[in-house]
């Protein structure tokens, strides 16, 4: 009998029949594995349980704290809870809005309100399926009919969203009575979802928390960021104004050529934002200081260009400072034990504190500029003097933490956090996260400014997005203002740039299945012109 060598991912190398189903090897596995397995990769291509073993292979397998199978967990949990919902309450429907630190909002549409004791009624349904181990079973159906079946559902938005793919085969899931597609594998059973909570914000408003990999296997503690929330919910209330709250709508006036018109509507709207954040800054007489912080390629050099030039316009002097010219000099370093740039103490904090209280005094001070080739500072040949008038623009990625200034009074500070809150819905059911949005960004401007392949920036990512969970989102609650620096309309201009790049991934890249679904994600997107982008719009920084 012709045998198959497989090996695992921590080297280890172990023969089996030729033909033998994945699903045994996981059951093998699961055995030794502290974490419950959701899926399989073999040569870098995640494959069902019921693949056969056809030829010699690599196999690693997916649990939560694999990025992919960690949204595996996601999309089988939103498709728990939405069948749960509909048990409950006969007739509701459940919008997934966005994603929250944590976990997904969700808005469950019902003809009451929704009451503390209904979460109960909720959390038993989803236990329920989980305790009789439901089947979750994907089948591919012609596209035609997937349009009938969510036109029958009233889910026109999906319904049109899978009309404009270019497939003519649409793979769904079943659990029990309800099908659905969430952009994602899903595990095959029900059991394997066992970790979640349910928080009820009111107004029909819940937050379902889950476990991730920062989380060691553990259902996190929910924190509310009501300025986050509120963000979402004024771009989705903006959406509805403009009749565009749907990718279809974008879609639709991409082909009926007034997608120009609505981007320049867009930009005037994220311009308004921005206006009206100065003039909250220039009402409050003591600021002396606007510390602005936010995660990787959310726009933060176009946004404090934009916000010092309103503040110009408001009579103010704006002076920009990067923390980053204040790292200790590689000898200090390596007497305070500093292993890198990202955590705080890399920072010469006594400096950085009595310059800038030497500035608010009205002294002249002679800035530092940081040599990252030397990693060394050296102070500026030419000082810099505050007037009455003056206001320091400081930018870093320890900007919302108190420790930065420490020895500064906080009647001086004015904190704002960037990010890229998309509100358009794919559907009722999808969006394109906060962090997928800033990694497609990444990802064309690293390649563009530095050569880097997507390899190499989504090799990357995950140490990112290590610093940001450290450093950043802590002290989101911090922030006196949130600005949403995303637009509407950018998947479809993004999508001309990172979709090749995407596609150049091989199969011998481990990161192939991230970029599949990353070009996955924007399938239903219209591409769009970057003729009708402003130069001075965010996205400039991304796509030149």
């Amino acid at each position: 009998m012709q045998e198959i060598k497989v090996t695992f991912k921590n080297g280890y190398v172990k023969k089996y029949p030729f033909l033998t189903p994945v699903k045994n090897l996981i059951q093998e596995a699961q055995k030794s594995c502290s974490t419950e397995i959701l899926g399989a990769r073999i040569n870098n291509e995640i494959v069902t349980e019921e693949t056969k073993l056809k030829k010699d292979c690599e196999i690693d397998f997916l649990d939560i704290n694999d990025p992919y199978g960690y949204r595996m967990y996601q999309a089988a949990l939103k498709f728990l809870f939405e069948v749960a919902i509909k048990e409950v309450f006969q007739g509701s429907e459940v919008n997934f809005l966005h994603s929250v630190p944590k976990g997904i909002m969700s808005e469950i549409i019902y003809s009451r309100p929704i009451l503390n004791e209904d979460l109960i009624k909720i959390k038993e349904a989803m236990v329920s399926m989980i305790t009789n181990n439901e089947k979750i079973e994907k089948f591919n159906i012609a596209k035609k009919e997937a349009i009938k079946y969510f036109n029958h559902n009233h889910q026109y938005e999906k319904a049109k969203n899978i009309h404009n793919s270019n497939t003519e085969i649409v793979s769904l899931y079943k659990l029990k009575t309800k099908y659905n597609y969430y952009y994602s594998e899903m595990p095959s059973e029900t059991k394997l979802i066992k970790k979640f909570d349910l928080i009820y914000l009111g107004d029909n408003k819940i937050v379902i928390v889950y476990p991730s990999s920062r989380s060691n296997g553990l259902t996190p503690e929910y924190v509310h960021y009501s300025q986050i929330i509120n963000t979402f919910e004024e771009g989705r209330n903006w959406l509805k104004i403009m009749n565009a709250p749907y990718l279809a709508n974008i879609n639709e006036l991409v082909s009926s050529s007034k997608i120009e018109s609505f981007i320049k509507v867009n930009e005037l709207v994220f311009n308004d934002h921005i206006s009206h954040v100065a003039k909250k800054i220039a009402a409050q007489k003591d600021v002396k200081m606007i510390l602005i912080s936010g995660p990787s390629s959310t726009g933060k050099t176009t946004t404090t260009k934009r916000l010092s030039t309103y503040l110009e316009a408001l009579g103010y002097q704006a002076i920009p400072i990067s923390v980053d010219n204040y790292y200790k000099d590689e000898e200090e370093a390596i007497k305070d034990h500093v292993e890198n740039h990202e955590v705080i103490e890399a920072l010469d904090l006594e400096m950085f504190n009595k310059d800038i209280n030497e500035l608010i005094q009205g002294k002249m001070v002679y800035l530092p500029t940081y040599d990252f080739t030397s990693h060394k500072k050296t102070r500026s040949s030419q000082g810099i003097k505050m007037t009455k008038k003056s206001i320091l623009l400081v930018e870093g990625l320890h900007c919302l933490n108190d420790d930065l200034t420490k020895d500064i009074e906080n009647k001086y500070k004015f904190k704002i956090y960037l990010s890229p809150f998309i509100s358009l819905a794919i559907d009722r059911h999808n969006y394109l996260s906060t962090v997928d949005l800033r990694l497609l960004r990444r990802i064309i401007r690293d390649n563009r400014t530095r050569n880097t392949t997507v390899s190499e920036t989504i090799e990357m990512w995950q140490t990112v997005r290590d610093g940001e969970e450290k450093y950043i989102f802590p002290y989101i609650h911090q922030a006196d203002v949130v600005i949403n620096t995303s637009y509407a309309f950018e998947v479809g201009v993004l999508k001309v740039f990172a979709e090749p790049l995407l596609y150049s991934v091989g199969l011998d890249s481990p990161y192939y299945e991230e970029a599949r679904r990353l070009i996955n994600s924007m399938r239903g997107f219209y591409p769009i012109s970057s003729e009708y982008i402003s130069k001075d719009s965010i996205l400039r920084e991304f796509i030149g």
